[in-house]
């Protein structure tokens, strides 16, 4: 039997709830995405090896891929205010681990238990603003600000790091959740009140295990395919336990009486179609903020901080289109408002690569790009969350957040990919220049053989090697426009389905 879980919520209290809970959120998005910044200098500091510098960077997404959907689920069955409190006791404690880790490996501990803090966390978040807020239009409005957080904050990251590493040291990036943490916990219990009944959401431990372990191995198989000299054996067995699992846990819930995930809810086109769109704006949005950031600093010579404020057109944008989106929802539907989001992003992409040496253009390009973020992330939410029964909101919100985590590493895979690719076969070494092998690798290669090489063969170097990037950075613009009409033809084919 079935309970629905209530939160006692005082009506002049719902707009604090979504601080603190927003405040939560962007502490989750932004570690995912900090790291970038302080990656070199941490991993010189501690003297990691490149095996341990890869897992320092994949254990946060691999770990919190594979929770989710347990955390959902146990968010739906003891509360969403137990998850939330305790994902953020998991994240400070985590947090103060990875700022004072003496060594990679207590480090790469560090990243798996902030993992774990943010995947108890994220479902909880947007559970909380459903019950929270028992307003339609209100609610929209909450779940625009949640989405602006969660898409624009992610580009934040590599600003907040670049600051922090003007002044500090880099176990700042991690410390400074410490203070964000303790206030959040602290409103979580003020003002989220206890829960009236406990939900009897059903919750299985061998589903979990079942779909932990099929998450966990696509999500490296996926991460494996983009290396520069991926080991096919690892990405080839890590496919198949992750597809064999993945396969195991939907047969095991269709055949259950009360399954952790109802499946049926795929067969709802607003449903499914939304959680199409949030994979294609999260692939897009991460991909392609992993290029245009290699781009700022690689091509155009700029840091990390400078190009972090290059690309704040973009969060900016997203930060206004969000709320905007919610307040249309009710009266455009989400079945307009999903592929227009998704053509604004392509509009933006298509304006940026016929323009791509004209700052004025770029930052409306990338402005457009941020609002059909905004606006597709949070018209996917609602859409999700509004087509789940209230007492699954916690297990739905899950499924949207691994859409979010497998769209960006597949975006990090495909564009990462291409970039390499097509840089190594587009790259022309300098004429009557002998030694030029390690820079068709890659323009990181380029650079050092740039400068250890003599003046005149150094800037020849650079010139070849920006002239490989630069058609490169092209072919991922043109790949991620295909994607997203692909994208976009998918989801109004969906929803002209009967619901």
């Amino acid at each position: 039997m079935q309970v629905e879980v209530e939160i006692e919520v005082n009506s002049g209290n719902r707009w604090l709830v979504l601080a603190v809970v927003s405040s939560a959120l962007l502490l989750i998005v932004i570690d995912m995405t900090v790291l970038y910044t302080a990656l070199p200098r941490l991993t010189a500091e501690l003297g990691a090896t490149p095996s341990e510098k890869l897992w320092i960077v994949n254990a946060y997404a691999l770990t919190v891929a594979g929770l989710l959907p347990a955390s959902g689920a146990l968010g739906d069955r003891f509360g969403p205010r137990m998850m939330f409190l305790g994902g953020l006791l998991v994240f400070g404690a985590a947090s103060l681990l990875a700022a004072f880790a003496p060594t990679p490996e207590v480090l790469i501990a560090g990243r798996v238990a902030l993992a774990v803090g943010a995947a108890m966390m994220m479902p909880a978040t947007l559970a909380i603003i459903r019950y929270a807020f028992e307003d339609e239009g209100e609610r929209n409005f909450a779940i625009g600000v949640w989405a602006a957080v969660a898409s624009g904050g992610t580009a934040f990251g590599p600003i907040l790091g670049g600051i922090l590493l003007e002044f500090f040291w880099w176990g700042s990036v991690f410390l400074i959740n410490v203070p964000i943490v303790l206030i959040a916990f602290i409103g979580g219990l003020l003002i989220v009140g206890k829960q009236v009944s406990q939900g009897g959401h059903p919750f299985s431990l061998s589903a979990s295990v079942q779909i932990m372990v099929g998450l966990v191995a696509t999500t490296l198989a996926i991460k494996e395919f983009g290396k520069p000299v991926p080991s096919f054996v690892v990405a080839i067995i890590a496919s198949v336990v992750g597809i064999a699992f993945i396969a195991l846990f939907i047969r095991v819930q269709q055949r259950a009486t009360h399954p952790m995930l109802d499946l049926r809810v795929f067969a709802n086109p607003a449903f499914s179609s939304a959680v199409i769109a949030a994979l294609f704006a999260a692939a897009c949005l991460t991909g392609l903020s992993l290029a245009m950031t290699q781009r700022f600093q690689l091509v155009m010579g700029l840091s990390p901080l400078e190009a972090g404020i290059q690309l704040l057109p973009l969060p900016l944008a997203s930060f206004v289109a969000g709320p905007l989106t919610g307040r249309l929802i009710k009266k455009v539907g989400d079945r307009t408002l999903l592929p227009a989001g998704m053509s604004a992003i392509a509009l933006g992409l298509c304006l940026y690569l016929f323009s791509i040496d004209s700052l004025p253009i770029q930052i409306i390009a990338l402005a457009l790009v941020g609002a059909g973020v905004g606006i597709t992330m949070t018209t996917a939410s609602a859409s999700i969350i509004h087509n789940t029964p209230k007492e699954s909101t916690s297990t739905a919100a899950s499924v949207e957040e691994v859409s979010y985590e497998l769209g960006g590493a597949i975006g990090v895979t495909v564009f990462g990919s291409i970039l390499a690719a097509v840089y190594a076969r587009s790259y022309e070494a300098p004429p009557l220049l002998a030694d030029v092998g390690p820079s068709a690798l890659g323009i990181d290669q380029a650079l050092q053989h740039a400068g250890a090489a003599g003046a005149g063969v150094s800037g020849q170097l650079l010139n070849a090697a920006n002239a490989g990037f630069e058609t490169s950075f092209i072919a991922v613009l043109a790949v991620a426009l295909g994607m997203l009409a692909v994208g976009i033809a998918l989801v109004v084919r969906m929803n002209r389905r009967p619901a």
